[in-house]
């Protein structure tokens, strides 16, 4: 980026004073004249010179010099910035996503599982400096990307992400270990999960107080989200013959004791998502909360302006010199 700037710029004030010479000159340009009083002149209008019309132009060449060393005392010269960012605190963030039947439930639009896509993948798009990495559970735990700083790649996963993949059931647990799992060899600064779940740990083989224990003694923050309504939702209760999901209202149950005490063991904080707004409010404050510090250096090169004014302010000089004692002399 370049930009034209003045080092001095309360000099150019000082121009201010031209017009004001100027017009003193033509004021009293008749005071620099020779006068001759005759009582006639008709003997000298065939003798008359264009030299005496010219001479104005001495002071012109002086307003011009002096306006250009005004110029030249105020230092122009074009500024070249180049930036460069130096990521210093770098956080790597696992999200442990619930993938269960109930994340098909309808009281998020259109449903729970695609609303969090939606969010986490502008979760990720707003993270450029950090390496994210995905997780999911439902009755059992997969890695579906480890931590990298490719955001093609994570935001392709979330899209990817479907619900029937993995047994059913919620394994928060495994989720959460899994989570654990991903960053236990990480260098990061800052090391971070955000574990999501729609119900009820009720199965799998990792209890989910040891999983928070594990990130605790790893240095690991956990965030924890309870999503869905509080009282009744729309959820997938049995396949038709054709195999096609139906719905019913059911209530929604969200260990919420144990999803705050991971949070409060692991030094994170709990949340609770009731419908896309508060699900996306609740991922722009984890953005927030954590944040990455950068240093960001500039760069100055700076191409001065003011020697071509010099020189210029010089020639006018020089060339009202000579004039005034060459061609002017007589009339001066």
């Amino acid at each position: 980026m370049t930009n034209f700037e003045f080092t001095n710029p309360l000099l150019l004030w000082l121009l201010l004073v031209i017009p004001l010479l100027g017009y003193w000159f033509f004021k009293n340009r008749k005071k620099d004249q020779a006068t001759l009083k005759i009582p006639s002149i008709q003997a000298f209008k065939a003798h008359q010179s264009i030299l005496p019309k010219l001479k104005p132009i001495l002071y012109v060449f002086r307003l011009l010099a002096l306006s250009l060393l005004i110029m030249a005392l105020a230092r122009p010269r074009n500024v070249a910035v180049s930036k460069k960012s130096k990521t210093v605190r770098g956080i790597d963030i696992v999200m442990a996503i619930d993938v269960s039947a109930s994340m098909l439930a309808r009281d998020l639009k259109p449903n729970r599982l695609e609303a969090l896509k939606k969010v986490a993948e502008r979760f990720v798009n707003e993270r450029p400096n950090d390496r994210i990495g995905i997780v999911v559970y439902a009755g059992e735990s997969f890695t579906q990307t480890p931590i990298t700083s490719d955001k093609r790649i994570i935001t392709n996963t979330i899209r990817n992400i479907h619900w029937g993949e993995l047994d059913n059931g919620t394994a928060i647990g495994m989720g959460l270990g899994s989570a654990v799992n991903r960053l236990k060899d990480s260098k990061a600064k800052s090391k971070v999960i955000i574990l999501l779940t729609d119900g009820v740990n009720n199965t799998g083989f990792v209890d989910p107080k040891t999983a928070s224990e594990l990130a605790k003694y790893l240095g690991i923050k956990v965030y924890t989200i309870g999503l869905g309504t509080n009282g009744m939702a729309l959820f997938p209760v049995a396949k038709d013959i054709n195999g096609k999901l139906k719905f019913d209202y059911a209530k929604v149950e969200i260990d919420e004791d144990l999803l705050k005490h991971i949070a409060k063991q692991t030094e994170g904080k709990y949340f609770r998502a009731t419908n896309n707004k508060s699900l996306a409010a609740i991922y722009d404050e984890i953005n927030k909360l954590e944040t990455t510090k950068i240093e960001e250096f500039k760069y100055y090169n700076y191409s001065e302006k003011y020697r071509i004014l010099v020189l210029f302010a010089g020639l006018f000089i020089l060339l009202e010199t000579l004039l005034r004692f060459t061609l002017f002399r007589s009339l001066v």
